[in-house]
């Protein structure tokens, strides 16, 4: 499995959610470009509103675990990628309709989007969280995901 797989993940409270500060927010990129890698390998993107939304890279060679744990189920069969995104059981809004899995031919690539509401363990705060998965099947050139995916699945809901 040649599968390029980065991961975008933006997490803020409600400081960021109205004015100036959710314009900021709102600029955070949805994707990067691509580490001088080769396939397969997982490229994770972390911004946080503490430092101003500043993104901070980890790479990990080697293909995906597919699991429920890591938000993934991934199956290659026939020269298709069968991609479908789980969500976290913690977040709302709860997901009980979710799409169907792409399947994706080799060259191609999805982008995924979904959202999520936290309440806080110690404060009741919440923190809010967009996750975005930009995956492709086979070898991709690093500026890949700056451009327009094969497929998008967006999933962000309403966080009240």
């Amino acid at each position: 499995m040649e599968t390029v797989v980065q991961w975008v993940c933006t997490s803020w409270t409600k400081r960021s959610r109205g004015g100036l500060a959710a314009s900021h927010r709102n600029k955070a990129p949805m994707a990067f470009p691509l580490p001088p890698v080769a396939p397969p390998f997982v490229h994770s993107v972390l911004m946080y509103e503490a430092d101003g939304f500043r993104p901070h890279f980890e790479t990990h060679e080697g293909p995906p675990d597919s699991g429920s744990d890591t938000g993934v189920l991934l199956h290659e069969a026939d020269g298709l990628l069968r991609v479908q995104l789980t969500v976290t059981p913690f977040g709302m809004p709860r997901r009980w309709r979710r799409p169907p899995a792409v399947r994706l031919a080799r060259g191609e690539w999805l982008r995924w989007q979904v959202n999520y509401r936290f309440a806080g363990t110690c404060s009741g705060d919440w923190t809010y969280r967009l996750d975005t998965l930009n995956i492709a099947n086979g070898p991709a050139p690093t500026d890949l995901f700056l451009g327009a995916p094969t497929t998008h699945v967006d999933e962000r809901a309403a966080l009240r």
